[in-house]
């Protein structure tokens, strides 16, 4: 088989024998290298201008429509609107502009469980099945502290496919529940990290039995009305939500209305809305100790297994340490990036799925802290001989166990994906560079020179 390597951009890595496909973790643009200063760290006033530029040319190339906020040490930097919260009638996004935070609900509800813990109400080693009647027998070693980190082993419900198909009906918590209760494990509680939403749906159930409240009642109360964050809310469908932003796709490159989520399928690992400046009074909030026992805050960022801790990823970002966490439901992309050490706060939110959120969220940490990033610019597809393509068909491993595949469908090069049920159409950019229009994904073939003699550049070992 042959070997897929990640890789950041502008990083050459030596070659296997076989010829290597490279898929690069970047959105579908050209990334032009831009002058940074990597020696010292700007000012703010010398910040705001970079991150207008990039994110005007990210909005450009098709790859945002949201609002933005950057802080350090609690001033704002830059807080601003790109494209619109409403196409139909032509309103644009605004700092005040409501999106819907998809997983960025995950923080709020490890929050809630800790100020249950810090009241006496709970346990964070209390099995799931001490608060659900009728717990199936296989969750008794299941703990709270479990679900909080994505360690349970729980089946999980939502599987791309089944789940979109239902996702817009309403669901009572007991249904939902019961949709994954009697599914087996996918593995022992403890032994390893796997991003579960069936956890945090579980832990919201635990809020509302323990308080005696319904989950958006006991955020409200003692969440977002403690840290006056205003324009936070579960994303109801039934109230009027003023600035309340639409939600969009795209497909082919146009523009469609995605499809709507009701709030109570992810309820409590991804039902609330939110804006940048509401993001940035919980990131205040967690400095200060007030809120949150120090005691409580260590436990959030400590991670357990997989750079997670409760409810946050711990990661390194520009050479530094940062706490985040990603979200996404339908029609929505959101990423939230704090620097503990300097303070620094980067929010996105967008009402389009499949931003590339991540990627921009390190890009304008690089301007921030002075470092190399590079600004984005549409690809331009070039025409290339077809007969090319047999020499790239086959199955190519990133990881053990995760295999990507390209093929070859009516003259086109397809690249189909780990757990995607359908291939998708590349686009050459020369012989050797290729990427998807409409997906955030480049694919880069490596000539091998260890086997440049045998006839086939890029002849490969089969699984």
């Amino acid at each position: 088989m042959r070997r897929i390597v990640t890789l950041q951009r502008g990083v050459v890595l030596p070659l296997s024998l076989s010829a290597l496909l490279i898929l690069l973790p970047v959105p579908l643009r050209v990334w032009a290298q831009a002058p940074v200063n990597q020696t010292a760290v700007p000012a703010s006033q010398d910040i705001a201008p970079k991150i207008d530029e990039y994110m005007n040319a990210l909005v450009k190339a098709g790859w945002f429509n949201g609002s933005v906020l950057i802080a350090r040490e609690g001033k704002v930097i830059v807080s601003k609107g790109y494209g619109k919260a409403n196409f139909e009638l032509d309103v644009p996004n605004t700092p005040q502009t409501k999106f819907r935070l998809g997983s960025i609900t995950k923080p709020f509800t490890a929050m809630a469980i800790m100020l249950l813990r810090e009241r006496g109400k709970l346990s964070l080693q209390d099995s799931i099945c001490k608060y659900l009647a009728d717990c199936p027998a296989a969750w008794q070693p299941i703990t709270i502290h479990h679900l909080l980190s994505h360690t349970s082993g729980l089946a999980k419900h939502d599987k791309a496919g089944d789940y979109l198909k239902i996702a817009m009906m309403p669901m009572p918590l007991p249904q939902l529940i019961d949709s994954f209760k009697n599914k087996p494990a996918d593995f022992k509680p403890g032994e390893k990290f796997d991003y579960n939403n069936n956890g945090y749906i579980l832990l919201g159930y635990v809020i509302e039995k323990v308080s005696g409240q319904s989950y958006e009642a006991f955020l409200k109360e003692n969440i977002f009305t403690p840290l006056k964050m205003v324009d936070t809310g579960y994303d109801n469908h039934d109230p009027i939500i003023k600035n309340r932003a639409a939600g969009y796709r795209t497909e082919d490159g146009k523009l469609f209305n995605a499809a709507y989520t009701d709030p109570s399928q992810p309820f409590s690992a991804g039902s609330l809305y939110s804006t940048t400046g509401d993001l940035m009074l919980l990131d205040q909030a967690l400095y200060d100790g007030r809120f949150l026992s120090p005691t409580s805050i260590d436990t959030l960022f400590t991670p357990v297994l997989g750079n997670y801790g409760y409810g946050w990823f711990m990661m390194k970002q520009s050479n530094r340490p940062a706490i985040m966490h990603p979200g996404g439901v339908p029609g929505f992309s959101a990423m939230i990036t704090r620097f503990p050490e300097s303070k620094v706060l980067i929010v996105l939110l967008s009402n389009m799925d499949n931003m590339p959120i991540i990627r921009a969220s390190n890009d304008l940490g690089a301007i921030i802290f002075g470092e190399k990033y590079e600004v984005p610019r549409t690809r331009t597809a070039v025409k290339v001989d077809p007969k090319i393509f047999d020499a790239f068909v086959g199955d190519y491993e990133d990881r053990p166990g995760r295999v990507t595949r390209i093929l070859v469908q009516n003259g086109t090069l397809m690249l189909k994906l780990a757990g995607q049920p359908d291939p998708i159409e590349i686009s050459a950019e020369s012989e050797t560079e290729f990427f998807d229009p409409y997906h955030d994904t480049q694919v880069v073939f490596v000539k091998d020179a260890g086997r440049s003699n045998n006839g086939n550049d890029f002849a490969h070992q089969r699984a």
